[in-house]
């Protein structure tokens, strides 16, 4: 859950380096969270809580996945390959799932090197 609040903590941060759990954990989170608001809009019979969340977690979520593409070395704007039909999706998801570059790169230090922020 830590990594979740971190990630909303970092609301906007588009710069620096994130780590692959921080990302994923996000990601996981997130889905549990809009699955458990989907049942309960299917329950209530409007998808307004649903749609809030989404709308609420967007920025952090594509932040976040920036941060993850900058800790492989790669542009933010390489998130726009999802819009390739078919091998976009997979292309993008192979870059959010490989390892970090070892080495300090142009977006920061290696989050896995750095010192953990208290």
């Amino acid at each position: 859950m830590s990594w979740y609040l971190a990630v909303l903590k970092n609301y906007a941060g588009f710069g620096g380096r994130a780590r692959r759990k921080e990302y994923w954990m996000f990601v996981l989170f997130n889905i549990i969270f809009a699955a458990v608001l989907a049942g309960i809009g299917v329950a209530i019979e409007s998808q307004i809580p649903y749609a809030i969340y989404m709308l609420a977690t967007l920025i952090p979520s594509l932040a976040a996945a920036v941060r993850r593409l900058h800790d492989t070395g790669r542009s933010g704007w390489w998130l726009l390959i999802s819009f390739v039909p078919l091998v976009g999706g997979i292309i993008l998801l192979v870059f959010l799932a490989s390892d970090s570059k070892p080495e300090e790169n142009q977006y920061g230090v290696n989050p896995k090197l750095a010192p953990a922020a208290a």
